[in-house]
């Protein structure tokens, strides 16, 4: 974390170097476990109060949104008397949520407008530094545990134009001493096969990626002649969709020298929010937010703990700190386990609440239809669930699979998959065995899970499916 702090007070801004110097010392004792809950509760305190001025002193926004808001008495134990911002609120006052010109940002990025419209995401300093500083963090004891004191090859495989990812694990990756490539094969200047090349040539043990793009990279490597067991990839680090555990267990019988882990769980416009340990859990950032857990249809509190649409209010007064953010997402959020790798609440992301499908007489969450298809499967590279309206009435849920032969018995794995979700959802349910499956499943995180994975000919396409088609080409794996 230490090259990652000092690299973002260049600058020379006493604020800054004030600001980094004391968030330094919670954040290491943070992470040793040094840090005492009356610690943490000032710090929050602090920082919450700081950030509610800072708002409503810098941003038209906030400055209407949070006015009549008595900022001085809103504790980091309720937030209730601050109105919720919402992504419809970021598309409508765009610049205007900004807490300061974007010339006072160290980079801009923004969405990438896939359902909506693009909104900015600028980042400066000391968002850079804290968001950047659990990543490394979580990374350390990720390639400790797999690589010991050495430092591994990563291959990068994610966008970077007016997107963060190149930048932040070119961040972390320098400040911990490894080699990194980016070789995103959606790129039009690398592909698939070049990637698979370089994969090879360069000895590149990490892939941070899509989940998607895990079963989308082995499929690409069969069909250009590669031995799965002999390429070097030892672990995928993933982002950007959820994964559950189902899906992680998969690849390992895809590849067989890899594991799946989560690299992290955040957004362009609310950073990283939480950070993967070696047990495929996810950890809040617990320095940088105050979490919140609601009922997505009611907005009612839930508490801090709990499953529900995750709401968040940061603590960084950066460019662009929002409060009582609505991520949209649907999580799960329990304490750490007493022996876990990283300290922090367990956030479990179950998939967005716009991706809530009715299925038969379930309704049910992506996470929830994902380790029905997975659970137990063995080689899948790929799957899409097709639900469309039964003859006699009711749903008809048709589920098409990738297979690997090598390591599936098809009759088994279609009987297991079927019975599950009759079990589920009480549909009349089918398994097809195709490895010609529709490109739009590759497409991942780009748009949605929902639009990627489901196709539902009860109703007409929706704008998230059709941007999703519109972009599938790229994805071909024979580039």
């Amino acid at each position: 974390m230490t090259a990652v702090l000092q690299a973002a007070s260049v600058r020379g801004d006493r604020s800054l170097e004030d600001f980094l110097s004391a968030y330094r010392k919670v954040s290491r004792a943070f992470y040793d476990s040094s840090l005492t809950d009356a610690e943490l509760a000032r710090w929050r305190a602090r920082q919450l109060t700081t950030v509610l001025h800072h708002v409503t002193d810098r941003s038209p926004f906030y400055r209407c949104h949070l006015a009549g808001v008595d900022i001085d008495r809103v504790t980091p134990e309720d937030l209730t008397a601050l109105p919720f911002t919402t992504k419809e609120d970021l598309r409508r006052e765009m610049y205007d949520v900004l807490s300061g010109p974007v010339g006072e940002a160290s980079i801009y990025y923004e969405t990438n407008g896939t359902t909506g419209t693009a909104t900015p995401c600028p980042r400066g300093p000391k968002d850079i530094a804290t968001s950047n500083a659990a990543v490394e963090e979580s990374w350390r004891r990720l390639f400790r545990t797999h690589f010991g004191d050495r430092m591994p090859v990563v291959g990068l495989m994610g966008p970077s134009e007016l997107y963060a990812f190149g930048d932040v694990f070119t961040a972390v990756t320098a400040s911990l001493g490894a080699c990194h490539v980016k070789i995103w094969p959606e790129s039009p200047r690398v592909g698939f096969q070049k990637a698979l090349r370089l994969i090879e040539e360069l000895g590149v043990e990490v892939v941070v990626c899509a989940p998607a793009l895990c079963l989308s990279l082995a499929k690409a490597a069969l069909h250009h002649g590669y031995d799965l067991a002999r390429l070097p990839v030892k672990l995928f680090l993933v982002l950007g969709e959820i994964c559950t555990p189902q899906f992680a267990a998969n690849v390992s019988t895809v590849w067989p020298q890899a594991v799946v882990r989560p690299a992290l769980y955040g957004s362009q416009e609310a950073l990283c929010i939480a950070t993967g340990a070696d047990t495929g859990r996810l950890h809040l950032s617990t320095p940088n937010y105050l979490p919140e857990v609601i009922d997505p249809d009611t907005g009612r509190v839930l508490g801090d703990t709990g499953e529900g649409e995750l709401v968040l209010t940061m603590l960084v007064d950066g460019i662009k700190p929002l409060i009582r953010y609505r991520t949209g997402d649907l999580v799960r959020i329990t304490p750490a386990p007493r022996d876990a790798p990283l300290p922090g609440p367990v956030v479990e992301v179950v998939g967005r609440v716009a991706d809530r499908i009715a299925l038969g007489h379930a309704r049910l969450y992506p996470a929830q239809l994902e380790s029905a298809v997975l659970e137990g499967v063995r080689g899948c590279l790929g799957y899409q669930v097709v639900v469309d309206h039964a003859p006699g009435g009711g749903d008809e849920i048709t589920v098409r699979m990738d297979l690997l032969s090598r390591v599936a018995d098809p009759d088994a794995t279609a009987g297991a998959v079927a019975g599950r979700l009759r079990a589920l959802t009480g549909a009349r349910v089918r398994v097809a065995v195709d490895t010609d499956l529709d490109p739009v499943t590759h497409t991942g995180s780009f748009v949605s899970w929902k639009a990627a994975r489901v196709r539902d000919l009860r109703s007409a396409p929706d704008r998230a499916v059709e941007a999703a088609r519109q972009v599938a080409h790229r994805y071909a794996i024979t580039t």
